[in-house]
């Protein structure tokens, strides 16, 4: 078949960068936040030092979500150029929440699976029973269920920053974490029950602070608010305040670490939520 010269030269530069491109860890990067983040870039200028970074996160604010899939999502994806560091990066900004940035993601945007998806940097911390609201970490989950290593990053902000785009926050010591156990999940082969990995940062950690190994908490970390209203007829959301005061707060939690110890909290994630009950006790018990 015919062809033209200039066909010849696309073909010999386009090869090359695709083979360059195909031999790179690839890594997939979204968030809850959305896709004009702060702490989005600063995790993805950060990760690039380990490979292509993909950015495919929320084209809206979408904290909250947890890891829902629902049919309102328009599903459209829009690339964008953000300026990140003075360097222009194609990103893609998807009409869907983070859990559904990330099958996109994999299933249309990127020229393969990726070696891995990291969730974040995360404006507050995800800890206790609210893991599963948390669209950061939803986002980890739903890569982890498609057999891919999968990262949620958070670093602890004061609640007013936690829907915000601030550029008070200081994201550098958690982009330097997100490398950390980003390179860990990529080079190190993990125990079958470790789908993923749940990393939450102290706002005064610096990358000096060490880290420890912690299990979910099995309480309430922020407790829901009642609406401020007078009629149901009103427009007005749930709120939500921090508690304070934790006095079910056990050592080795990632509440205990976090709050207590001011330590980098790192807790392993399994998709299998079947409780650790006895089973033959909890059935003698409903049968009797």
């Amino acid at each position: 078949m015919f062809e033209s010269r200039q066909g010849r030269q696309f073909w010999s530069g386009f090869i090359p960068l695709l083979f360059f491109l195909m031999s790179k860890h690839q890594i997939l990067l979204t968030n809850d936040d959305g896709i004009q983040s702060p702490g989005l870039w600063a995790a993805a200028e950060a990760l690039s030092s380990l490979g292509f970074v993909t950015v495919a996160a929320p084209r809206d604010q979408s904290s909250g979500t947890g890891r829902s899939l629902p049919l309102t999502s328009d599903g459209i994806i829009r690339p964008e150029i953000v300026s990140v560091d003075g360097k222009d990066w194609t990103v893609y900004a998807v009409g869907g929440t983070p859990a559904q940035a990330v099958q996109h993601g994999i299933l249309e945007i990127m020229p393969r699976r990726p070696d891995l998806v990291v969730s974040g940097i995360n404006y507050g911390e995800n800890v206790g029973t609210g893991v599963t609201i948390s669209g950061t970490v939803g986002a980890a989950i739903e890569a982890a269920a498609m057999g891919i290593p999968a990262l949620a990053i958070s670093l602890e902000t004061e609640q007013h920053h936690h829907l915000s785009y601030s550029t008070e926050v200081d994201f550098s010591t958690t982009a330097y974490f997100s490398v950390y156990f980003a390179r860990l999940l990529l080079e190190r082969r993990f125990p079958k029950d470790v789908a993923l990995l749940k990393v939450d940062v102290p706002s005064d950690a610096t990358p000096q602070t060490p880290w420890q190994v912690t299990r979910v908490a099995p309480q309430r970390y922020y407790e829901p608010l009642r609406p401020k209203r007078k009629a149901w007829d009103v427009p007005e959301k749930v709120g939500y305040h921090r508690v304070e005061i934790l006095d079910q707060e056990q050592e080795g939690s990632d509440v205990y670490v976090l709050r207590a110890r001011r330590l980098v909290s790192v807790t392993p994630i399994s998709l299998d939520l079947t409780s650790r009950v006895d089973f033959v006790e909890l059935d003698r018990l409903m049968r009797s």
